[in-house]
């Protein structure tokens, strides 16, 4: 008996983690150095990813007070606001709305999810109606006082909807440089300069990992994939992080994975 009892703690113990992971949001940090800020010069910006119209509690209430309360210069959101089977955007629109009201500087690049949803030119507009900016193959300047930096996207290139010369067209080199990729591009990762630091997605960090192990597989790389979630180093001047994302695709079940958002610092090295 007493194995019996010591199954259904752990059956019992991996269903509550499970249930956390899955429906309740956290906040990563994550600290960017640069020599092409000053050394008293920073910005954050938000990433939200792989939403796939997951609802945090009636109308994401429980997101949208976290991303108050973090302040951030400005949001991305880099693709799968919706899920390919999403039947009425409203939610989304509705979610992204109130975004827009704490920090007007947000902006989106496409997902995969969203191509493969009838409903994506009703999306888009309604992101264009809501003052979101659609970066999908283009690039802007923000500038904050004197901090300035370049924000550049591409459309989701698991999809084949990304152009990199055109979302590149016109960057200087000096200034530092943020591309939106909703996919981590895993068969050509050496991104050309100006890139400083690629923000990605789409894996869900596996969605459901193993301790010791990591994710089990995740889209495009297959099993035991090498680029899962977090912060690589391509080369000494550029880098690529992968945010594991807030929703779940297939199965609404996260484990040792839990559903997260990212809040980035960029600053000036010492």
């Amino acid at each position: 008996m007493l194995w019996l009892g010591l199954i259904s703690i752990i059956l019992f113990s991996i269903i509550a983690k499970s249930y956390n992971d899955t429906n309740f949001v956290k906040i990563e940090r994550l600290d960017i150095t640069t020599d092409k800020l000053a050394e008293n010069q920073s910005f954050t910006i938000l990433q939200m990813t792989d939403l796939h119209n997951k609802q945090f509690n009636k109308g994401n209430q429980r997101l949208i007070d976290k991303i108050q309360s973090l302040d951030p210069d400005v949001i991305v959101i880099t693709g799968d606001l919706i899920d390919r089977k999403t039947e009425d955007v409203e939610n989304a629109l509705s979610f992204v709305e109130e975004i827009v009201e704490i920090n007007p500087h947000t902006y989106f690049v496409s997902g995969n999810h969203e191509w493969g949803n009838p409903l994506r030119d009703v999306l888009f507009e309604g992101l264009e109606e809501r003052k979101v900016r659609y970066l999908d193959n283009q690039n802007t300047k923000i500038e904050f006082g004197y901090i300035s930096f370049q924000l550049a996207g591409i459309g989701d290139p698991s999809t084949n909807h990304d152009s990199l010369d055109s979302a590149l067209d016109g960057l200087e080199k000096n200034d530092f440089t943020v591309l939106l990729s909703h996919a981590p591009d895993v068969k050509e990762l050496s991104y050309p300069a100006p890139i400083d630091l690629t923000l990605s997605g789409h894996t869900h960090g596996g969605q459901i990992r193993l301790p010791l192990v990591g994710a089990i597989i995740a889209p495009d790389q297959g099993l035991f994939p090498k680029y899962d979630k977090g912060l690589y180093l391509l080369n000494e001047k550029q880098q690529l992080y992968i945010d594991s994302g807030l929703g779940t695709s297939l199965m609404d079940v996260r484990l040792f994975n839990q559903s997260q958002m990212t809040l980035i610092t960029v600053k000036g090295e010492d």
